[in-house]
């Protein structure tokens, strides 16, 4: 398949509801407001293809740069590739939702989330934290550092109420994939999460909204999720 006919199939599956809800999130025009899981029929089609992936990814169509994610081969991407893209993640489901998702899936996700995260721009800052997330929530525990885990847990404390909006959704969500995904430092996350207490997001109808790893790291130990990785990253 190519690249127009990937677009074509898209268009017919886009759904005027679902367009209305993605720009409710940020995304804007062009997209066509296809639903993830209507996409898995042409994924099995094509599989893993970077020079289409690129193509699509370049469209600045939404549903099509979610696409490109999906069948991009993450190990062929450098990092001056994954810059490009986060030059064109234009709102957070783009940064959190395909560019850190598929850096979740190369050799060189630490290096150039570690880089994102010290960049001091929004989008890219949150695509780190939220790298992280998804590499915690995947790999074993063994391949991280536990140190470097419990220094990101300090930065999280000392930084996130002071941090852009969509960096303190992504920091904070760090807090609790530590907790219940990494387990060497549960009780340090856990701990992290006490002291850093309720953190403002975006606001709901003209009232703070607030974020609590804490309760969240809660439901997950009585639910008894603790330990909890996912078999793939990307869908």
């Amino acid at each position: 398949m190519n690249a127009e006919t990937v677009m074509q199939e898209l268009e017919a599956l886009g759904k005027e509801r679902l367009k209305k809800m993605y720009i409710a999130n940020g995304a804007h025009e062009p997209l066509f407001g296809v639903a993830t899981g209507e996409m898995k029929p042409i994924v099995r089609k094509i599989k893993i293809n970077q020079p289409l992936a690129e193509e699509l990814y370049a469209t600045g169509n939404y549903d099509a740069m979610y696409f490109a994610g999906i069948i991009a081969d993450p190990k062929a991407m450098t990092a001056a590739d994954f810059d490009r893209w986060m030059d064109g993640a234009y709102f957070y489901m783009l940064s959190d939702y395909v560019v850190a998702v598929t850096l979740a899936e190369g050799d060189i996700a630490q290096e150039v989330a570690d880089k994102w995260m010290a960049s001091g721009e929004e989008l890219r800052m949150s695509a780190g934290w939220s790298c992280y997330c998804w590499l915690l929530g995947n790999r074993p525990d063994s391949e991280f550092s536990e140190k470097k885990m419990a220094d990101m847990l300090e930065t999280v404390k000392n930084t996130i109420h002071g941090a852009p909006l969509r960096a303190r959704y992504a920091m904070n969500h760090f807090i609790y994939t530590v907790a219940v995904s990494y387990l060497p430092l549960h009780d340090l996350a856990v701990e992290t999460a006490k002291a850093v207490g309720p953190v403002e997001g975006k606001p709901i109808k003209g009232k703070s909204s607030f974020l609590s790893a804490a309760d969240n790291i809660q439901k997950a130990i009585e639910k008894k999720q603790l330990g909890f990785k996912r078999k793939h990253v990307r869908c």
